[in-house]
């Protein structure tokens, strides 16, 4: 019988995970792409458009089109729908009733996390987040020779991590977008703000792994310990 040849290419023993994903390294707030890309990533509030008035409404929408029409550099969109995790609150309402010394309050407490935890569960309640990535594209080296472009290849992960200044330099240049960016925001009442280090590890984490991540929580990222 002839072998079928389709199949998915799976990691081989002994390879990190890491060569499998786009991102080189997450440092200073800021995503390091393979590519040499960097990307910024800011976390925004939501409005209830349908609740404001007609003027209000028109106000964003004008604001939203100046805003459109000031960028000069492509910016992504992303709503990532997560289903919600009240495990700190309900942590603090173990502690509150171990702490009760009124019985009948204790069992109340006790009773109302049994419902909370029950409408979660059976409800599937989804918490939605909206996030804008702001990248930066600079400018490859057109010089290289043929054994360094064959190296980069052979070890992207290793090659594409940028030297501390090259890597300044467009940071300072990322942070100008996001400026404007959070600039434009503000106009049509909105809330951002760039996630840092941690945050963005989790918020991959969280991509990549959304099972495993509600089974098994992240640890602080200086716990963790990341491939040289």
């Amino acid at each position: 019988m002839a072998k079928n040849k389709n199949k998915l290419a799976t990691p081989k023993p002994g390879v990190p995970s890491q060569r499998y994903l786009d991102i080189a390294e997450i440092k200073e707030d800021v995503v390091v792409m393979k590519d040499g890309t960097i990307r910024a990533v800011l976390l925004v509030s939501s409005i209830n458009f349908a609740l404001k008035s007609v003027d209000e409404q028109n106000a964003i929408v004008q604001a939203y089109m100046q805003f459109l029409n000031g960028l000069e550099f492509p910016i992504q969109v992303v709503i990532q729908s997560r289903r919600m995790n009240i495990d700190d609150y309900l942590l603090k309402l173990r502690e509150a009733e171990k702490e009760q010394k009124n019985d009948l309050l204790r069992r109340q407490i006790g009773d109302y996390i049994d419902y909370v935890k029950q409408l979660v569960d059976l409800g599937e309640i989804m918490q939605k987040r909206f996030y804008v990535v702001v990248p930066l594209n600079p400018a490859t080296d057109q010089q290289k020779g043929f054994f360094s472009r064959l190296g980069e290849i052979l070890t992207p992960s290793v090659a594409i991590r940028l030297s501390e200044e090259r890597f300044r330099k467009n940071k300072e240049l990322l942070m100008l977008r996001v400026n404007q960016v959070l600039s434009g925001l503000q106009s049509m009442s909105l809330n951002a703000a760039m996630l840092d280090t941690q945050s963005l590890i989790e918020l991959y984490y969280t991509v990549y792994n959304p099972e495993l991540f509600e089974a098994q929580r992240m640890s602080d990222v200086s716990k963790l310990q990341l491939e040289g």
